[in-house]
């Protein structure tokens, strides 16, 4: 039986950084070729219906080993594309042994290091067995280590015939990082009653909350005159984008917000005198206040409409997805099954809200109730992430769990 860590070390090899200025899927080509090496390995370890569709989903199953026909099909999801926010490409992973609790040189000659000073979650890791950058790429455990973690424990039921277990479904998704994940996969072919997205971070942690979201683009015209004779004729797209931004309340952004709080987040601005683009995303786990948000930037608009002239400034506001919570409560089982699992794996449940997003909330409200699991990976879509190979062990430990537990459900 491969072990988690060794199939870890496996995918991340693959480039799958996904592109989301491709409107095709999925949005990189690169994701196919992973999408390619699981259906092999799927189908050499057992696993039935694998198959890869036209848009680069992955789709897999095990047939239940106990005969009550009420047990729910359960479906397990990870996504295999890496975050745009820093490169995927020839990722070099490697593992430093038994942690001792101190700076770890990711790349000496670029005088990259990390450190618990600057990572506090560091000091938790002492002892483990960490998969670390080599400072140039990011590591991939978002969400390559949910996949490994699903594969290692179809392998395992697959060897271990007398563990029982109900219908398991496995679907691998493309495009998650950049919103999309949820939106080609069918469910039809998934056929679960339920499930969990396996892409979580830290040892413990078990999120069915997450951000409300919303995309705002904006567009500025803006008039363009020499400067020398530029007084009462001369409207500065650039500047009016600063007034803009000077509208929304200080501190809901991202830099003076956690937990349950959210923000307006400017995320690029670019442009000229004659002609500026921004782009926010708008977030919050209260649907309420996610509607003020919105709101705001659409009076902001008008007012400054109403300034500079009709058509200055052209908003679209793009809803992304919705909090699972209201989707979720109603099938309150899923948690308190994976809570009693990592109990059992000496694991202390952390229930936090997600202050993002995953493939979870989109389908949550497509029809699958899906809060999400922790994988072990931390420092997500940049050079300092890392994994701890004890951690997705654990996460392992946890999902066997999970199965035992709905095969005893009727």
């Amino acid at each position: 039986m491969n072990s988690v860590k060794d199939r870890f070390l496996k995918y991340v090899a693959f480039d799958t950084t996904s592109d989301p200025k491709s409107e095709t899927c999925p949005s990189t080509d690169k994701q196919r070729r992973l999408g390619e090496y699981l259906v092999e390995e799927m189908r050499g370890m057992g696993v039935e219906e694998v198959h890869m569709d036209e848009n680069g989903y992955v789709y897999g199953a095990l047939s239940a080993n106990v005969a009550d026909a009420n047990v729910p099909r359960l479906a397990l999801i990870a996504h295999m594309d890496t975050s745009p926010d820093m490169s995927g490409t020839d990722v070099k992973a490697r593992i430093i042994s038994d942690y001792d609790g101190g700076e770890i040189v990711l790349n000496s000659v670029l005088g990259i290091a990390m450190s618990p000073k600057m990572f506090p979650a560091l000091t938790a890791q002492k002892g483990k067995d960490l998969i670390v950058t080599d400072g140039t790429t990011l590591l991939g455990a978002d969400n390559k280590a949910g996949i490994a973690e699903i594969l290692t424990l179809a392998e395992y039921l697959i060897e271990n015939p007398d563990v029982k277990h109900g219908p398991i479904r496995i679907a691998f998704t493309p495009d998650e990082e950049i919103g999309r994940g949820a939106d080609l996969l069918d469910l039809k072919r998934l056929n679960a009653d339920f499930g969990y997205t396996v892409d979580g971070g830290e040892l413990g942690e078990l999120e069915y909350e997450n951000f409300n979201a919303a995309s705002v683009n904006i567009l500025i015209h803006g008039t363009n005159i020499h400067p020398g004779s530029a007084k009462g004729k001369m409207k500065n797209a650039l500047l009016i984008g600063m007034e803009l931004h000077q509208m929304l309340p200080v501190f809901e952004n991202p830099a003076f917000t956690e937990e349950y709080e959210g923000f307006s987040h400017l995320n690029d601005f670019s442009g000229s005198v004659e002609s500026a683009e921004m782009h926010y995303i708008v977030r919050d786990h209260d649907r309420e206040k996610f509607e003020q948000k919105k709101a705001l930037f659409t009076e902001i608009e008008s007012f400054l409409n109403v300034k500079y002239g009709a058509g200055t400034v052209e908003m679209s506001i793009t809803d992304s997805y919705y909090n699972m919570k209201e989707k979720v409560l109603p099938h309150f089982h899923l948690i308190e099954t994976a809570k009693r699992a990592m109990e059992e794996a000496d694991i202390e449940p952390l229930i936090v809200p997600i202050r993002g997003g995953t493939d979870g909330a989109r389908l949550s409200y497509m029809g699958l109730p899906c809060p999400n699991l922790f994988t072990g990976g931390q420092n997500f879509h940049g050079k300092y992430e890392y994994v701890a190979v004890q951690d997705m062990e654990k996460t392992v430990e946890v999902l066997k769990g999970i199965v035992k537990a709905y095969a005893q459900k009727s």
